[in-house]
């Protein structure tokens, strides 16, 4: 499946949703390059990638998502991860990414780990 990308808010942290293959031979590592800059441009500071269904990444991905995270984190923000499972989180323990991006089992928990502790999120 082509890769998939859905963009929303939770107070100032901005999550996407991956679904589908992250590789360079599908040019879909271009459009996931394309969605971050945009992002990157708007001065985010708080990312969130739901990686649950992102089935298969390669190299150029990694590189992307790298990329994209030396940036806000040299702008004093981060990047977290939700659920890598499957050939893609083989992929991402090869190389070490769980080690560097802190990654969690639901959105709730990821959320909260921005926020200072004691303080919670806006209704």
């Amino acid at each position: 499946m082509a890769l998939q990308i859905s963009i929303r808010e939770s107070d100032d942290i901005t999550i996407l949703d991956l679904q589908g293959r992250a590789t360079i031979s599908d040019g879909e590592s271009n459009l996931l390059k394309i969605k971050l800059e945009e992002l990157i441009d708007k001065g985010i500071n708080r990312l969130l990638l739901n990686l649950a269904d992102l089935t298969r990444v390669d190299s150029s991905g990694f590189s992307v998502i790298v990329r994209v995270c030396a940036a806000i984190r040299d702008r004093g923000g981060d990047v977290k991860f939700i659920r890598p499972r499957g050939p893609a989180l083989m992929a991402f323990n090869v190389l070490r990414l769980l080690d560097v991006i802190p990654t969690f089992d639901n959105e709730a928990d990821a959320l909260a780990s921005f926020r200072p502790k004691g303080f919670a999120a806006n209704p």
